[in-house]
């Protein structure tokens, strides 16, 4: 597995607390929801990285 790059994400209250509920109802943790969301807009915009990773998220 490729290795990670840390960094701190500042964010409102009211929009963590909505990431949490929709990662806990879809069984991922609040990093891996964050990551598909990343991940998914990212192909949407047509700007994935050449590389991409080697395994999607579960329930891309």
């Amino acid at each position: 597995m490729a290795q990670k790059k840390n960094f701190a994400l500042r964010l409102d209250p009211a929009v963590m607390a909505a990431v949490e509920k929709w990662a806990a109802d879809e069984f991922r943790s609040v990093n891996g929801q964050i990551e598909w969301l990343i991940a998914k807009a990212l192909k949407e915009a047509g700007r994935q990285p050449k590389n991409p990773p080697e395994t999607d998220p579960p329930n891309s």
